[in-house]
């Protein structure tokens, strides 16, 4: 597929070829056949090209001169303004009344019975009816009934607010968090990267950076089945792999160095989850000297967030512990803030015997119960020996099935707890020679 840009010849190199570049830029250049170029052409000359991309380069196939521009002529004619002498459009409002308002409910009066069309006479019968209804003996309404008791109807041509703002915000204001902005994309390592490069590298760059090594394999592909097509020679695959693996650092570095930045400018903006995957991604990258300062930056601020958010989470336990409120406790520790994090050790061991203590022979069976579900989602249920157990038939039903993860359960209902299995060793034995 051909494609059109605007070229500037820079030098004529011999009679068969010209080198040229983009007009009023350095990149992209390159060289074409003399034969292209229009009798007269000199160097400077701005062309019309037609170009195609392909995985060696750029190949001109045609050039033409650009169009002059038209030079202001005197010879115009002037449209002169028609004088308006009242409103061209009427605008009518239709009458509130939704779905097509009165049309199809006929007129009606005042009680909102029908006077005219259709079935008239039986909505004047149902409406006398419906009030004769209403009435009680004494000429009394009933409590509640009528419009003044029920409150001001609101207009049937009313609509409600429409939402603003995209579904983000509109999930925003539901879960009542704010909205994250979207992180901002950088490529100007990767702009720079495609600067230095010469013109047999950069269509491989480029696909190095869609893609990787699959995605240039596929180009090649493509090419081979184009040029079989058309009966030219297929591409040297084995050289254009090779230029791909000089490459696939470079273009590696460079779109790592895009994603750190953007994570970098976003700062507390920024996802836990998207920072600990460009801190992860570096390990597959050869970094230079920007690279690991970036790095270093990166990892500071992750495990700057990470520690905050322990210390939050510990201190929410300890509170939670002082105050008395086991369940809320032994929730917290459930769920830690990082699949990395541990609960303290002195701070499991209290947990442990704070509930412990709690679980009493004179503990409510609807307590003890509560304590044992929260306990067995925690990290410190092997730790939590209870003192007893309520004596109610249905809740030691229960702490059977949860016997099996809470070992001081099945001790207290007597269950015999298998030993652990035996360490393995392994023998080695001396090889001797005589």
């Amino acid at each position: 597929m051909t494609r059109r840009m605007e070229i500037e010849l820079t030098s004529r190199l011999d009679d068969a070829q010209w080198t040229w570049r983009a007009a009023g830029a350095k990149l992209p250049k390159g060289t074409l056949d003399a034969a292209l170029v229009p009798g007269g052409a000199k160097s400077g000359d701005v062309l019309r090209a037609e170009y195609e991309s392909t995985i060696d380069g750029i190949d001109i196939v045609a050039l033409a001169g650009t169009k002059a521009k038209e030079a202001p002529t005197a010879d115009r004619i002037e449209l002169a303004p028609r004088q308006l002498h009242g409103p061209e459009i009427s605008v009518t409002y239709a009458p509130k009344g939704g779905r097509g308002g009165d049309r199809r409910r006929g007129d009606r009066n005042e009680r909102g019975d029908r006077r005219d069309g259709p079935g008239g006479a039986r909505g004047s019968d149902r409406g006398a009816a419906r009030g004769r209804s209403d009435r009680r003996p004494g000429g009394s309404r009933p409590e509640g009934a009528g419009s003044e008791s029920r409150g001001p109807r609101p207009e049937r041509g009313e609509r409600r607010p429409e939402r603003s703002g995209p579904r983000g915000d509109r999930g925003a204001q539901r879960t009542g968090r704010p909205a994250r902005p979207e992180l901002p994309q950088s490529t100007v390592h990767r702009n720079t990267l495609l600067a230095e490069l010469g013109p047999e590298q950069l269509p491989i760059a480029e696909q190095l950076l869609r893609g990787g090594l699959p995605a240039v394999r596929q180009a090649i592909a493509e090419q081979d089945a184009k040029a079989k097509q058309d009966g030219s020679a297929p591409a040297d695959a084995t050289a254009i792999l090779t230029i791909a693996d000089e490459l696939v650092p470079q273009t590696a570095l460079a779109a790592w160095k895009d994603r750190a930045a953007s994570v970098q400018a976003a700062g507390q903006d920024v996802r836990l989850r998207e920072l600990r995957t460009v801190v992860s991604a570096a390990r597959t990258v050869t970094m230079d000297e920007e690279g690991r300062s970036l790095l270093k930056g990166l990892r500071e601020s992750l495990e700057h967030r990470i520690n905050a958010m322990v210390e939050r989470w510990t201190n929410k336990i300890t509170a939670a512990l002082d105050e008395g409120r086991l369940v809320d406790a032994l929730s917290a520790v459930a769920q830690p803030p990082d699949v990395s994090t541990r609960c303290p050790a002195e701070l499991a061991v209290r947990l442990a015997d704070a509930t412990s203590a709690a679980m009493t022979a004179e503990t409510a069976p609807a307590d003890w119960l509560t304590l044992l579900t929260a306990v067995s989602d925690t990290p410190v249920r092997s730790s939590v020996k209870p003192v007893g157990i309520p004596d109610d038939d249905d809740l030691r039903r229960q702490a059977l099935s949860a016997a099996g993860l809470v070992p001081g359960v099945a001790k207290l209902l007597g269950l015999r707890i298998p030993p652990p299995p035996p360490r393995r060793t392994v023998v080695r034995r001396a090889v001797t020679t005589d």
